[in-house]
């Protein structure tokens, strides 16, 4: 382990996945390199939520690629677990971009029952505005929700 990751190994501890549980996740690549500061390789990290091996582990209801991390609000399906769902949707990531971006573990957080999912999708959608990176939404690309 990386001294710069020194409870990553933390993550993964009481780490459990419930069917039809939404979770809010995020992934870090590799010492924070900004990989997806380009067009082509935030676009193709956003074209990997669509691959069919990445839904058959759930419903994406919102995600956002930033430069070295992305968000992703996911449904979890049946009989498969968070980890996987990651797993799978960064191999498709480092697949297509032809090399391993990814710093080890992830960031999950399940959403309460009683949490707004449309109001958690905007604060997902809304971390370009957040880091400066647009003013507006709108003018950043790398971004979908089933509501907006």
């Amino acid at each position: 382990m990386p001294p710069s990751q020194p409870h990553a190994e933390d993550l993964r501890q009481g780490r459990c996945s419930q069917s039809g549980q939404v979770y809010l996740l995020t992934l870090v690549t590799a010492e924070r390199a900004r990989v997806f500061e380009h067009f082509a390789t935030a676009h193709q990290a956003a074209r990997c939520f669509n691959e069919r091996a990445v839904r058959r582990y759930g419903t994406t209801l919102a995600f956002v690629v930033m430069p070295d991390h992305v968000h992703w609000l996911l449904e979890l399906a049946s009989e498969v677990s968070v980890s996987d769902a990651v797993r799978i949707y960064r191999a498709k990531v480092s697949l297509s971009l032809g090399r391993r971006i990814w710093q080890k573990g992830f960031h999950d957080r399940a959403v309460r029952r009683d949490e707004d999912l449309a109001a958690v999708a905007r604060y997902v959608v809304h971390n370009p505005v957040r880091a400066g990176l647009v003013e507006r939404l709108g003018d950043y690309p790398h971004w979908d929700a089933v509501w907006i």
